[in-house]
């Protein structure tokens, strides 16, 4: 203000103005005074259409994707966005969109590579609540894979991950797959009526369940990955005594000395070969190393119906001293969970019980009588 009242004070300004203000008709010159702040909006408004007015904030969710300079069959290479990019939504044209990056670069991309913030947030909040979760198992993927904000192919994905990638499992869910059945059984699939001709057994197809696996990327991002898309990474020493089974977890419980090396004693969890089962994991058992014939042995085994995750600890047993100990969640019919504690001082594993636990024991059946 000071600055402008300088000028206008200034003498020769002064009597240019008195002079255009006696040449200028009154009526002109409200007119021109009443359109001039309408020319500067217009201006600036046509300035900020430049610019781009942001319509919403979205993410990439393909791997790399080119900027385009035009909607057209033919174009210009304006940019490049990666997955994971955040990017300023400009304008719409049928299946693409204008975007502006973080740089400032400019252009068109297809719809179907992007995701709202809805599932930006999805991803970050399962990141933050299962930040703390007990790994259930490391493991590695066979291909690229997307990374889902719940169990289910038609779900909404961001970030994809890397073939070959290291990944914590945490937690185990299921989800049907779109379009497919089951196929019937040889003896459900056509029953025999009284007079002897087959019947077309009218049951509705059951869907395919597929397990799906909560996971923590080497970014530290958590989301659901399709189960099969993982090879869990179990030292081979204890893979080939899986008999069949499938390894769904496993723990390293402590370490002994064997000569001038340490060797591993795990703890292996372990269900049937298939997907969709209403458990985790239906066995578990303890391999200890046997010190004198240099091999892995099986300390103990136990069948249930488990359920994720398994903790590991290390714990004070008196007279025994520092041991380690693992408990194991097992639900009952009725779909209560209850926890099981055990202790392994090797090469035996026991059952450790809380204070006014007892042990189930089996009541022996008596001998019936003979008959005559």
């Amino acid at each position: 203000m000071e600055a402008g009242s300088r000028y206008i004070d200034n003498e020769p300004v002064k009597r240019l103005l008195q002079q255009l203000v006696s040449f200028v008709p009154s009526s002109t010159l409200k007119f021109i005074l009443f359109f001039i702040p309408i020319f500067c909006l217009v201006f600036l408004s046509a300035c900020n259409r430049g610019r781009g007015r942001v319509l919403e904030i979205a993410y990439v969710s393909g791997i790399q994707v080119n900027l385009r300079d035009r909607v057209a069959a033919v174009y210009e290479k304006a940019g490049v966005v990666k997955n994971g990019d955040r990017v300023e939504v400009l304008d719409r044209d049928r299946r693409f969109v204008k975007v502006r990056t973080a740089t400032g670069a400019m252009g068109w991309m297809e719809q179907r590579y992007l995701v709202g913030q809805d599932v930006f947030d999805q991803i970050q909040k399962l990141t933050a609540g299962n930040q703390n979760d007990p790994v259930q198992a490391q493991g590695i993927t066979r291909n690229d894979t997307n990374l889902h904000v719940e169990p289910g192919r038609d779900t909404e994905h961001l970030y994809q991950i890397s073939s070959g990638e290291k990944l914590s499992l945490l937690k185990r869910g299921t989800a049907e797959k779109p379009g497919a059945v089951a196929p019937p059984s040889r003896s459900t699939a056509r029953a025999a009526t009284p007079g002897g001709k087959p019947q077309i057994n009218d049951k509705k197809p059951v869907p395919v369940i597929e397990d799906w696996w909560l996971v923590r990327d080497s970014h530290n991002r958590v989301g659901w990955v399709l189960a099969r898309m993982v090879d869990l990474d179990v030292p081979l020493e204890v893979a080939q005594y899986a008999e069949g089974q499938r390894i769904v977890a496993f723990f390293v419980l402590n370490q002994v000395q064997d000569g001038d090396k340490k060797v591993a004693q795990y703890l292996t969890v372990l269900t049937e070969p298939k997907d969709g089962l209403p458990f985790d994991f239906n066995q578990i058992r303890v391999f200890t190393w046997n010190v004198k014939r240099h091999r892995y042995e099986t300390a103990y085994r136990e069948r249930m119906a488990g359920v994720l995750p398994v903790t590991v600890t290390e714990e004070d047993f008196d007279k025994e001293g520092k041991l380690p100990a693992f408990t194991i969640r097992v639900e009952d019919d009725n779909g209560n969970v209850t926890e099981r504690k055990y202790k392994l001082n090797t090469p035996i594993v026991r059952r450790v019980y809380a204070p006014g636990e007892e042990p189930v024991r089996a009541t022996p059946k008596r001998p019936g009588r003979r008959k005559r």
